[in-house]
């Protein structure tokens, strides 16, 4: 059985975002995954690393419960909307709190490479967007595809990371989001 974890960056319950984690979470379930999931909007945290590296700030409850479930998955579900060419301000500071070294990597001594610590885990980035994805890709270069997938997941030790970039969403009409809730649903129960 496949260990699943969705995560929830849209700070909106009622956004599109929570639907298709829904329809991945439906998919996935019904194939015969175990799932966990993490509304970001819903945890306490304080999302500012403080001090940097410089100095440890201690980690709240949910934040712990964050990193216990991100050992806990071979799959991470990485549902969000790209804001300015980034993730949602929430879903950064989680990563900044929550990727620590010691945890998601380990700095080698006198180097400057690191080790990975999450090591044997796959992706999929599912997130939305007022342009289509191809128009985000070709004018922007996927900004905040390329931060989560190489500059963070591939650095912690996520190898395979599959992205589902769906837009335009704000002028989109149900037909539209309808297609693409079965198309992530189907992504859940093939453990895409």
């Amino acid at each position: 059985m496949k260990r699943i974890l969705i995560i929830n960056g849209h700070p909106d319950k009622e956004s599109f975002n929570f639907g298709l984690a829904e329809a991945y979470k439906n998919g996935a379930v019904k194939s015969g995954a175990e799932v966990k999931e993490i509304n970001i909007r819903d945890l306490d945290f304080n999302p500012n690393l403080q001090f940097g590296y410089r100095k440890r700030t201690e980690l709240e409850p949910d934040l712990i419960m964050v990193q216990d479930h991100l050992k806990w998955a071979e799959h991470l579900v990485w549902v969000y909307p790209v804001w300015w060419s980034s993730v949602p301000a929430m879903m950064k500071g989680l990563l900044d709190r929550v990727l620590l070294p010691g945890f998601a990597f380990k700095k080698r001594e006198n180097s400057l490479f690191s080790d990975k610590c999450l090591t044997g885990k796959t992706a999929r980035l599912i997130c939305t967007l007022d342009q289509p994805g191809w128009y985000y890709k070709l004018n922007y270069g996927s900004p905040s595809h390329n931060a989560l997938k190489k500059g963070t997941l591939h650095y912690i030790g996520v190898k395979k990371v599959g992205i589902t970039a769906i837009g335009p969403i704000r002028l989109s009409k149900d037909e539209f989001r309808s297609k693409w809730l079965k198309k992530v649903e189907s992504l859940g129960s093939q453990h895409k």
